[in-house]
């Protein structure tokens, strides 16, 4: 119960990843009004509980790097900074970025516990950050042209031609769910993995689902949930706000991003690229935000830029530079009062992990912070 207990953080991290976050790879497809919400919800949430689960281990080791957070209250107070972090930015409808926010709060437990931040891992995930948008506004500049090209040659009638755009977008979006999933599910649970591993099970047919994997089905199922309860308000911030998209640009949008997330998450194909002697984009967490944003930018001006609506862009740029100070403030509040107020270890050197009694001090307050809350109307 104890565990549960911490693990309520992540999960609510991860519902703030899918109400702000995770939708991103259907945004566009919405906001051209090519896919319903609820069947792009729907599709959204299926592929990137099987993106976590079967993909997560690529890019969830990253975070390690920069600061190894070695106690359940530690790695509750982390996650539970990002998450509060996230959620406000959605409120005030911003793509926020969870990468940054989960960094921001890692670095807080850093400054706070004294242990020093790794400086050679923290630049490896801030390049990532500024490759991340590039990467994708150059991918999607070229599949636009490309799409253009192919419509040129084959001429296809205007009804077909939007049938096969919307089922295409579907398709990509499965593919951009999936890449989220694999990509971003160390966000969600990558700090618990060390310190709250659940066994392994082995399941019939010589099958095993190791106690990450089962945290990462938990972190999916938190990011399926945000995607149908909190997401279609960032949805339309980026799918119409900042650039207004055809249904081929949209496609284009989706194509670019799936790509670029899939890069900076697969393992099998840095193998391959290693194994070639080329080199591979490091598995890094990017922010599915950054990459959406970049392409849609690259196609607006591709289409000479005078279409971008640039208070929205820097309404944007503005969330995603606040995001990590944010986080890493409420993280290092957080801990003092979680060490000093709950007595709860925060790390291994302030002792072991957390007493039921502790635990138990901390739901009561939180029982009675509810009980005293003054009641709003619906």
């Amino acid at each position: 119960m104890l565990v549960l207990f911490f693990l309520s953080s992540g999960l609510f991290l991860g519902w703030s990843l899918g109400a702000n976050h995770a939708a991103n790879v259907f945004g566009t497809a919405v906001g051209s009004r090519m896919v319903r919400f609820a069947t792009a919800a729907l599709i959204c949430s299926v592929f990137v509980i099987i993106g976590s689960v079967v993909g997560g281990a690529g890019a969830a080791g990253t975070l390690g790097q920069l600061g190894a957070v070695d106690a359940m209250g530690g790695a509750f107070m982390v996650a539970l900074a990002a998450a509060v972090t996230i959620t406000v930015m959605t409120r005030w409808g911003l793509p926020a970025s969870t990468s940054q926010a989960v960094v921001g709060a890692i670095i807080g437990w850093n400054v706070f516990s004294g242990v020093p931040t790794d400086v050679s891992a923290l630049t490896k995930i801030v390049a990532a950050w500024v490759v991340c948008p590039v990467l994708a506004g150059v991918f999607a500049v070229g599949f636009y042209l490309l799409h253009r090209r192919l419509a040129r040659r084959l001429r296809p009638h205007l009804l077909w031609d939007d049938m096969a755009t919307r089922w295409a977008l579907i398709v990509v979006g499965a593919f951009g769910s999936y890449s989220l999933g694999a990509n971003n599910i160390g966000n969600v649970m990558g700090v618990f993995v060390p310190v709250a591993p659940f066994p392994g099970l082995e399941l019939p047919f010589g099958l095993s689902f190791s106690g990450a994997q089962q945290l990462f089905l938990l972190g999916g199922l938190a990011i399926a949930l945000g995607v149908f309860t909190y997401s279609h308000r960032v949805m339309s911030t980026v799918g119409g706000d900042l650039f207004k998209l055809t249904p081929q640009m949209a496609l284009v949008v989706v194509l670019s991003l799936s790509v670029v997330l899939f890069l900076f998450s697969s393992q099998d194909l840095e193998r391959v690229l290693r194994d070639a002697g080329l080199p591979a984009l490091p598995l890094v967490p990017i922010s599915s935000s950054q990459a959406v944003i970049g392409a849609v930018v690259g196609l607006g001006l591709l289409k000479g830029g005078r279409g971008i609506r640039y208070r929205v862009l820097v309404d944007i740029a503005v969330g995603w530079v606040t995001t990590p100070l944010i986080a890493g403030l409420l993280a290092f509040v957080g801990l003092f009062f979680l060490q000093n107020v709950f007595s709860v270890p925060v790390n291994r050197a302030h002792g072991a992990d957390p007493s039921p009694a502790a635990i138990e001090r901390i739901v009561n307050a939180a029982a009675t912070t509810a009980a005293c809350a003054p009641s709003t109307p619906p």
